[in-house]
């Protein structure tokens, strides 16, 4: 089959499908490449519906959809988004299953066509066994930045995504991500150990229609007033990003007092009903702001976000394009607002001396494995899967320090961001190796407080509030659906 031929049978299986006249940018050429039968590396825009594209692909071929997602709140999201659109053959294979439940699964995979697992649950041997023994027409890594960038940060599970490949028979292989350097795009195609005949489908990282702002405010309390006035002049919905879920609480409660905007948290405190909730609350209108930390802010999925607001500084600028990605994606007006305190810099600096083990600690406990065993925190554990690849000592510590040294350069990057006089739009696409000039104007970005009135961001007067759906009604609804998949 041709490519014209693949191109139309795919928008037919696109609009019966889906209901979808026409493919987002990229959706067309990534489904062309997998049908022809070409591993891909897809790297596009938040916002140009990625997961589409493997779920097209299997409702196309009428195959089997392996994904490997990294965080289990955005699994669990994208499964009940799917069901909430009528597909209903797929599961989630994680470690929030009870015994029974993973029992039940695990009796009744081949019934499913999209299967969702987290790259640590696909190392219990007993899971990964039922696994092989499915034919898998696709496999699908999610977030794949995370190979390069998490998987040697806190994900060593990320690392060893090429041997399950290769284990599973090298299937034809999808990686998704909206950001990538050409540096982590190598690494990528290296770790999944991609055949030479692979392809990668590249679209600019530029989002035009999303403002950059940056402004310097001279205290926390100068910080939070902004926040105040920014919420309640700029028309909605909005996200705001936090590093810490209890300032994230803390705002929440502040503009509820202060406001009469209906706002929620979004973090990894929440229970999955509780997240589930608030989602399709703020998805329906019924929220008009969210608070959240940033890698459960992923979960968060809405087309008409107008603005963006970081109140705290991001650890590095591919995570600040991913986030304000979630803006403005039915293509209109929108802004990215980051609030900046000179000495904000120093709550990532913290948080990177706290997300990795000490030159004493690795030693230690180099020596002592055994004493790893009953320790559940985030920094053993990740200490506890190194080591039990039997990685040499030397190597191992100049393992971290290379850790350290890139997670301060990256944190540089965003600062030399903020502090640029020069066009904001224009450094990201530099620090992305993007070989283009931008053509600066009044809509594209500036520093220091910002008039949403020229850009037609401004509140506008609007009627008596909807209704907010009560939390305990989405949980029915989430029940039900759980009761249909039993």
């Amino acid at each position: 089959m041709n490519e014209n031929k693949i191109q139309t049978k795919l928008q037919q299986a696109l609009k019966q499908e889906f209901g979808f006249e026409d493919f987002k940018p990229g959706q067309a050429e990534t489904l062309t490449s997998l049908v022809e039968g070409h591993s891909t590396l897809a790297i596009l825009p938040t916002g140009t519906g990625k997961s589409l594209c493997y779920q097209l692909y299997g409702k196309f071929t009428h195959q089997r959809v392996l994904i490997i997602s990294p965080l289990i709140s955005l699994m669990q999201d994208q499964v009940e988004q799917m069901k909430y659109n009528g597909i209903s053959q797929v599961v989630a294979l994680n470690s929030k299953l009870t015994g029974q439940e993973r029992d039940f699964v695990l009796h009744n995979l081949a019934n499913y066509q999209f299967i969702f697992a987290s790259p640590e649950i696909l190392q219990n041997e007993l899971i990964f066994n039922q696994i092989q023994r499915l034919q898998i027409g696709l496999l699908v890594v999610d977030e794949a930045h995370c190979i390069a960038k998490w998987g040697p940060d806190f994900r060593p599970d990320y690392l060893i995504l090429g041997k399950i490949r290769q284990l599973l028979g090298q299937p034809l292989t999808l990686a998704l991500t909206a950001t990538a350097t050409p540096d982590v795009e190598m690494a990528v195609k290296k770790q999944l150990r991609f055949e030479d005949d692979s392809q990668v489908i590249r679209y600019s990282i530029d989002r035009p229609n999303i403002f950059l702002n940056v402004e310097e405010v001279e205290s926390e309390a100068a910080k939070i007033d902004r926040l105040l006035e920014l919420v309640t002049t700029i028309q909605g919905p909005g996200l705001i990003y936090f590093s810490s879920k209890k300032k994230a609480d803390e705002i929440v409660e502040f503009l509820s007092r202060k406001t009469s905007l209906r706002v929620a948290a979004y973090h990894a405190d929440l229970n999955l009903e509780d997240r589930f909730s608030i989602q399709h609350q703020f998805i329906e209108n019924q929220l008009d702001v969210i608070c959240a930390t940033s890698a459960f802010g992923m979960g968060v999925n809405k087309k008409d976000i107008r603005y963006v607001i970081h109140y705290h500084l991001p650890a590095d600028l591919e995570s600040y394009v991913q986030e304000i990605g979630r803006a403005g994606r039915d293509g209109q007006q929108s802004i990215a607002i980051l609030l900046y305190v000179p000495g904000d810099e120093s709550l990532q600096y913290t948080m990177q001396i706290d997300s990795a083990p000490q030159k004493n600690e690795i030693d230690y406990y180099y020596h002592h494995p055994e004493l790893l065993k009953d320790l559940q925190d985030e920094n053993h554990q990740f200490l506890k899967a190194f080591i039990n690849t039997q990685i040499s000592l030397p190597r191992l510590e100049s393992f971290f320090t290379k850790h350290r040294q890139d997670k301060s350069a990256a944190l540089n990057q965003m600062i030399a961001y903020i502090h640029t006089d020069q066009c904001k739009r224009q450094f990201i696409l530099d620090a992305f190796k993007e070989n283009r000039t931008v053509q600066h104007n009044e809509k594209c970005c500036q520093s220091g407080p910002v008039d949403v009135a020229l850009l037609g961001l401004e509140k506008q007067e609007q009627a008596e509030p909807k209704s907010t759906i009560k939390m305990q009604d989405y949980r029915q609804v989430l029940a039900e659906l759980f009761a249909q998949e039993k």
